[in-house]
């Protein structure tokens, strides 16, 4: 909930339209009515964004937008930080094998995604395997 406003809009509204119609100094109204100098100066800088004869600040319609998509903007890094935790987690409780945690293992004698491993192949090709099966073996009876 935002804090209470010190003057309340129709004195906000009065103070600028006195300086629009007048043309006196801001700080002169500002006394006459009883207000902060740069008080008023913010509120009737923000009346001229409002009205398009600033280019140099948001007008009230910006400002409010920009307020709500940072609120958006801060929600979605939540849910993504929740999301990135739990996918985290679920990693680390998986049963499927070489996905678990650190000092897991599969299963003896299957390597990843169930594939049997051959003792002491490590990452040589099948067919470099089957060419040494058949050096082995010998020649083949013609």
């Amino acid at each position: 909930m935002p804090a209470p406003r010190k003057y309340p809009d129709e004195l906000r509204e009065r103070a600028v339209r006195e300086v629009r119609t007048t043309g006196r100094p801001i700080a002169h109204v500002a006394k006459d009515l009883g207000i902060h100098k740069e008080a008023l100066r913010g509120w009737f800088r923000q009346a001229e964004a409002d009205a398009g004869e600033r280019d140099d600040r948001l007008t009230t319609a910006e400002r409010e937008e920009l307020k709500q998509l940072r609120k958006e903007v801060a929600e979605l890094r939540r849910a993504n930080e929740i999301l990135k935790a739990a996918s985290a987690f679920l990693r680390r409780n998986s049963t499927v094998p070489g996905r678990g945690r650190p000092g897991d293992r599969a299963p003896q004698g299957q390597g990843p995604r169930g594939r049997v491993r051959l003792p002491g192949a490590g990452a040589v090709r099948v067919g470099v395997l089957r060419a040494q099966e058949a050096a082995e073996v010998g020649p083949t009876a013609a």
